[in-house]
């Protein structure tokens, strides 16, 4: 297979086999592209007990809906419809006058007033003020009041509406200053609420028209169609007792939602997800062979999703998240430093909490996939994609 060594790609099925053979995942799909050359493996079952995996089973991708969203909101921005600094509050109003937490562990009502609007920039690098805190729930006030209004992440998307979810957001404080510290999620969701707004469409028709169609991504969206619910993978979390199924085909959250999240509400299979990051590695240009010819977003803005837009400070606060070597672009974190065989500097994509990861490597050419039905418990890379990583990077030959 050309870009690949022929023995050392075989490396790959045996690594990830041990995962499914010892019970860690029920299956899984693994792919990656080398310059157009894609090796796959399936293995295992879409359930516990149930039909086999197949090539295109249906995963929910989580967090991997990121930079999807970055590339939708970068084109309304080519379009002049969006601008990167200007204020959210004409489309966002419940967000206009905010108020700051004096301290993270302040009371609700001790606040300042913020120093200026949240910008669109500031929902792309995650730096609105407010989102995922990574301690204990209830450490803070202002945790357990996300956690009351239904404003945490969790596996399956909101409850309420889009319109319900930000009044919610919009009544309580910022954590911090606009544009002052990196936290994780809430600026997705508030940015496909915003996206919505600013097209006049439901973000599914918006991805659709803007990605999904011209890419020939005919198997993502933001619900499970009644006639793939045969190819839709059983969600688990881990537990004491083993793997417990939270999200079934025969009763999905995903079947009908209410909430169309732009931080993690995509279903998807393995080609569709290689097909949206060839087009990144192709600079904006739909790959040959995915669906019309032509250009999807410039060079410039693939460019700007996929550089480091951190400060060092706030790589240093967010080190649970990135590490040593990683940092965050524009919907998508990206490599800066080489500390693991598979840590490229420049390597840009995103994991999902369902258990899913998708990478793309400028300089190797290369696109990673591993979608699994376990979901992540930290934000560290569990074994099985660490080995489908390592075993992708030790295979590339000249």
């Amino acid at each position: 297979m050309a870009g690949f060594d022929e023995a050392r790609i075989g490396r790959l099925r045996t690594a990830l086999a041990r995962h499914v053979e010892v019970g860690e995942v029920p299956g899984l799909v693994a792919l990656v592209d080398r310059g157009g050359e894609t090796c796959v493996e399936v293995l295992g079952a879409a359930a516990v007990g149930g039909p086999p995996m197949r090539r295109d089973t249906v995963f929910r991708i989580a967090s991997m809906t990121k930079p999807v969203l970055a590339a939708v909101t970068l084109s309304l921005v080519e379009e002049c419809l969006l601008r990167l600094d200007d204020p959210v509050d004409g489309w966002l109003p419940e967000l206009a006058g905010r108020r700051v937490l004096r301290s993270l562990d302040a009371a609700l009502e001790d606040t300042v007033p913020a120093r200026r609007p949240i910008t669109l920039r500031d929902l792309l690098t995650f730096r609105m003020g407010t989102g995922v805190v990574m301690a204990p729930l209830g450490t803070y006030p202002i945790q357990t009041a996300m956690a009351e209004a239904g404003l945490m992440p969790g596996e399956v998307p909101p409850a309420a509406r889009p319109e319900e979810w930000l009044a919610a957001l919009g009544a309580l404080p910022l954590m911090y200053q606009p544009g002052e510290v990196w936290q994780y999620h809430t600026g997705s969701d508030v940015l496909g609420i915003l996206v919505e707004r600013a097209v006049g469409k439901p973000l599914g028709e918006v991805f659709e028209e803007r990605i999904f169609a011209p890419l020939g991504m005919r198997d993502t969206g933001f619900r499970i169609p009644a006639e793939s619910l045969d190819r839709f993978a059983t969600a688990y979390r881990p537990s004491p007792a083993g793997l417990s199924a939270y999200d079934t085909p025969a009763d999905s959250a995903w079947s009908a939602p209410v909430f169309a999240s732009g931080g993690g509400g995509l279903v998807s299979t393995a080609d569709d997800y290689l097909a949206f990051c060839r087009m990144l590695l192709a600079e904006g240009r739909i790959p040959a062979g995915r669906g019309s010819a032509g250009r999807l977003l410039s060079r410039a803005s693939v460019r700007l999703m996929t550089t480091d837009q951190l400060t060092a400070g706030q790589r240093e606060a967010a080190r649970l998240f990135f590490g040593e070597s990683r940092s965050w672009g524009m919907g998508c974190g990206v490599t800066v430093r080489r500390d693991e065989l598979w840590g490229s500097p420049g390597r840009f994509g995103w994991d999902g909490g369902a258990g899913t990861s998708g990478y793309a490597d400028p300089a190797e050419d290369l696109v990673g996939v591993l979608l699994t039905q376990r979901s992540m418990t930290s934000p560290e890379p569990p074994p099985v994609f660490r080995d489908f990583w390592t075993s992708a990077y030790q295979a590339i030959d000249a």
